[in-house]
């Protein structure tokens, strides 16, 4: 497999190196298993017929993406679609007080499930963003969610770490470890599949 560290070496200017990095973005992408996309359109078609909430979780550049994707699916659905039966997306990734009042009295472990404690209804799924999988609050709080019979989606990178064996549906964008850049990269780009897939298809 192709890594971060190889094709650096390889590479004597930066638009070479910019060749090869999409080289390797698109072997990442290809080795998606894309069934999994659509047993994942699938269960947020559900959530949306439902109105149940999709809450969305991750640490760094994780932690945007989620903010993007509750975006993407959720104000950006009923722009261009007009439907009057959005997609719940939340994002608590976003809510900066909560976040560091759970950190500071409770610990940064718990800074998603303490949330999930307040919102979570029976129906609302989970989508976890995560190139390790191995983050301990995100485990902790796929493995609370899981306990009380809710849904866990994660998308995935590096090896798939802990989550890859707790989780319902998994977007696993495989490369080297350490090589965050093409996983966030990736799982970016299902976000924007997903959102133009239902913007397209929602009536």
């Amino acid at each position: 497999m192709k890594s971060i560290k190889t094709i650096s070496s390889q590479s004597n200017s930066p638009s070479e190196f910019m060749s090869q990095y999409i080289s390797y973005l698109k072997d990442v992408l290809s080795n998606i298993d894309v069934k999994q996309v659509d047993k994942l359109a699938l269960s947020l078609e559900k959530a949306r017929r439902n109105g149940n909430t999709i809450f969305i979780i991750g640490n760094g550049g994780s932690a945007t993406t989620a903010s993007s994707m509750a975006n993407d699916l959720g104000f950006d659905i009923i722009k261009k679609t007009k439907t009057k039966k959005p997609f719940k997306f939340l994002s608590l990734t976003d809510n900066n007080s909560v976040i560091t009042a759970i950190a500071n009295d409770v610990g940064y472990e718990e800074v998603f499930v303490n949330q999930l404690k307040i919102h979570y209804r029976k129906g609302d799924q989970l989508i976890i963003i995560s190139a390790s999988g191995n983050s301990p609050n995100l485990v902790s709080a796929a493995k609370w969610f899981k306990s009380q019979k809710g849904k866990v989606i994660s998308f995935l990178g590096f090896d798939g770490g802990k989550l890859k064996r707790i989780s319902d549906i998994i977007l696993h964008a495989k490369t080297e470890k350490g090589d965050y850049g093409p996983v966030e990269d990736s799982h970016l780009i299902i976000n924007h599949v997903l959102a133009h897939w239902f913007q397209a298809s929602i009536k």
